[in-house]
């Protein structure tokens, strides 16, 4: 199968995990929802290496790096992915999301040299102009709900952007799939002295078919399927091809928002977005 249909198929899996979460988050505390997904992917991981008789040796020079892949994926993705959907909604998490080849960019240029022209430079400011209008789109208020989920989400999308510009070594070096292994396993494990806390004080019994059905959704649609296809495609393509990809997440998922959760879309998240959107392409032309 071509990667490019892997990507979109792995665009159609991010687009739900907005729509997925933001409901969840309703019924379930962020830290234990953090918890039961990646366990979930943890042991999806750890079945299926043992099946393909995956052998978990790195070079010592790697593990620093390993583990920095594992903190990103759990501590500073997931959770705080999760916890900014408390205070905003999926359509904004798709469009800042969606700037993920803007930070991509930046990020390799400041620690790989990747070259900067003029194009990209312009490309960046217009997606951070688009960003900047979705952020504050009720208000310049810090105490305002949806800017404080924006925030997150920023702090959440960069971390995603890291993921990606860092893990790439290592997927060339050890292969996609156990490399994302190693990071969610080990992310998991190091996620669990924090998120215990949250699976112990959580009353299960609150739980409904819907609520089960959306655990399953996060822990082994995005965290393994989701996260495994995205590694994959790194070990395919350039970085900055398969992050493109991110732009399709603001149209899927605003219609189901619209569709499925009532969502309102205001004329300057709509302005905020194009804007956003152009500038993230006009970066891929320069």
């Amino acid at each position: 199968m071509s990667v490019y249909f892997i990507l979109i198929f792995q665009q159609l899996i991010g687009s739900g995990t907005h729509i997925v979460s933001k409901v969840m988050v309703g019924d379930v505390d962020p830290v234990t929802l953090t918890m039961l997904r990646s366990l979930i992917a943890a042991v999806g991981f750890l079945i299926i290496s043992f099946f393909r008789k995956t052998i978990f040796k790195f070079d010592k020079s790697d593990y620093p790096m390993i583990f920095f892949l594992a903190v990103l994926a759990i501590y500073l993705n997931q959770f705080v992915f999760l916890s900014s959907l408390k205070f905003t909604t999926p359509a904004n998490a798709s469009l800042l999301y969606a700037t993920t080849p803007t930070m991509v960019l930046i990020l390799s240029y400041f620690f790989f040299n990747e070259k900067l022209t003029f194009t990209k430079t312009l490309g960046i400011a217009v997606a951070l102009l688009g960003i900047l209008l979705v952020v504050f789109d009720r208000g310049i208020d810090l105490k305002s709900e949806y800017t404080l989920g924006n925030l997150m989400l920023i702090g959440a999308v960069l971390s995603w952007s890291m993921y990606t510009v860092f893990g790439k070594k290592l997927i060339l070096k050890y292969g996609a799939f156990k490399t994302s292994s190693a990071t969610m396993i080990l992310g998991s494990f190091i996620f669990l002295p924090f998120g215990m806390f949250g699976v112990f004080n959580f009353d299960f019994s609150n739980l409904d078919t819907v609520d089960i059905g959306g655990i399953l959704y996060l822990g082994l649609g995005t965290s393994l399927l989701g996260y495994g296809l995205w590694y994959y495609a790194l070990g395919k393509i350039d970085t900055s091809k398969v992050a493109i990809f991110t732009n399709l997440q603001p149209v899927i998922t605003t219609i189901l928002s619209v569709v499925l959760l009532g969502t309102t879309i205001t004329p300057i998240f709509v302005i905020g977005g194009v804007i956003a959107i152009c500038g993230v392409i006009l970066t891929q032309f320069g």
